[in-house]
């Protein structure tokens, strides 16, 4: 009893207090946490307001800006999240639909020969595309002249997590013509001097039997910077490199090597070694079986330890875009490169990754070309079949593939 009567009378004491300072408290209140009434009429007087803002604790205060912290957050955290998944939406493919046969109609008006709609073949079905498949080629330029040095196609199934990698010799056998001046060259490393990135597709396309879907061509400081931005590579060189010219000087020891950018570049276009004779000339002699198809082998390699490398560093993302956006030319939007690199973090290098370089014979002599490599069309089909590179739900045909033969 005693106790009950304390608190009615500190409660009736600071009522009147409130009461006397506002000059008109009304309705029902309630006492705080730490003792002081807080009116929950409104109108009180300015002197009233600042004792009861006063009576939040500086705890309280914090909590409140925390909140308010979190919530702004939150909003932010939702904002990019929905900008995330916009942009790593699966790009859509959009192939030119099959050309459509004359077809018969009712209509008195037209002027199409049914006789002739008769005896026209329905067009054959388009080949279904894997879902979430894409191809893509990649391309080195030589320094000087132009042309192509690397070419390489890929073809990545997201759903599946495989990608197939081919090598295609820089001297491939090909019947092309200038768009300039409609002369011929024979070489698929030409291709781009002559006509551009699109021309190289077109003739990369008929070989494979499918369209390119992206291009990615890199210059040869785009290479370096990505190769120290991932802090160089572990990397087995499988021959000795020995070669000195008034431009380089490069010799590496077959084995492990530590590679800097500049020492993966070497490396990369190494085709020959070089030596001085007695007399004080300089001969030159491939290192590789097959000349340049040996070195296709060591460019998938080392491609494969930097995009390895790559991928296991997502933080240095920023870095890559940058290096992306300055050495290299792509048809890759930003939609694209979000869904690709995301994608990429869950790709198994070990389990999903098959790669090849196209079977030929590299001694044709054609028309004044020398050392053409003509292809093996029956192996390429297979190939293309059997090595995750056909983006095709059904396998493709000799008579889909276009690839050029010496008389």
């Amino acid at each position: 009893p005693v106790y009950w009567t304390s608190v009615r009378l500190r409660a009736c004491a600071i009522f009147q207090c409130f009461k006397q300072t506002s000059g008109r408290v009304s309705g029902w209140s309630k006492q705080g946490r730490n003792g002081v009434v807080i009116s929950q009429k409104k109108g009180a007087s300015p002197l009233a307001r600042r004792v009861m803002k006063s009576a939040v604790s500086p705890a309280r205060r914090v909590g409140k800006i925390l909140y308010r912290v979190a919530v702004a957050l939150s909003a932010v955290i939702v904002v990019l999240y929905g900008v995330y998944r916009y942009l790593a939406r699966p790009p859509e493919l959009t192939g030119p639909a099959p050309a459509a046969g004359i077809q018969p109609t009712d209509d008195p008006d037209t002027e199409v020969d049914e006789r002739l709609a008769a005896v026209t073949p329905a067009p054959e079905p388009a080949m279904a595309r894997k879902e979430y498949t894409y191809t893509f080629l990649l391309v080195a330029s030589d320094q000087g002249n132009g042309n192509t040095d690397t070419m390489m196609v890929a073809t990545y199934d997201t759903v599946n997590q495989t990608v197939g990698l081919v090598s295609l010799p820089r001297d491939t056998f090909i019947n092309g013509v200038r768009e300039s001046n409609g002369k011929n060259f024979y070489k698929l490393n030409a291709a781009y001097a002559y006509n551009g990135i699109d021309g190289l597709k077109t003739e990369v396309s008929k070989i494979l039997g499918f369209p390119i879907d992206y291009y990615i061509k890199v210059n040869i400081s785009g290479f370096v910077r990505l190769v120290d931005a991932v802090g160089g590579v572990e990397f087995y060189v499988p021959v000795d490199m020995s070669y000195d010219d008034p431009t380089q000087d490069l010799h590496y020891n077959k084995g492990s090597q530590w590679l800097s950018g500049a020492d993966a570049l070497k490396v990369a276009r190494c085709r020959q070694n070089s030596y001085i004779d007695d007399a004080g000339q300089v001969h030159t002699y491939d290192i590789y079986n097959g000349a340049d198809v040996g070195r296709t082998q060591t460019q998938r390699d080392l491609l494969t330890a930097v995009l390895k490398k790559a991928v296991a560093n997502p933080q240095k993302f920023p870095e890559y875009i940058d290096i992306l956006l300055n050495n290299v030319k792509t048809d890759l939007d930003l939609n694209a490169l979000t869904y690709f690199g995301t994608k990429a973090l869950d790709f198994d290098f070990s389990a999903g990754l098959t790669t090849a370089v196209l079977p030929g014979d590299g001694t044709i002599t054609y028309r004044g070309w020398t050392w053409c490599y003509q292809l093996y069309p029956d192996q390429v089909l297979e190939l293309v079949n059997t090595h995750s590179l056909n983006p095709y739900t059904t396998d493709l045909t000799a008579d889909m593939l276009e690839i050029m033969q010496k008389d």
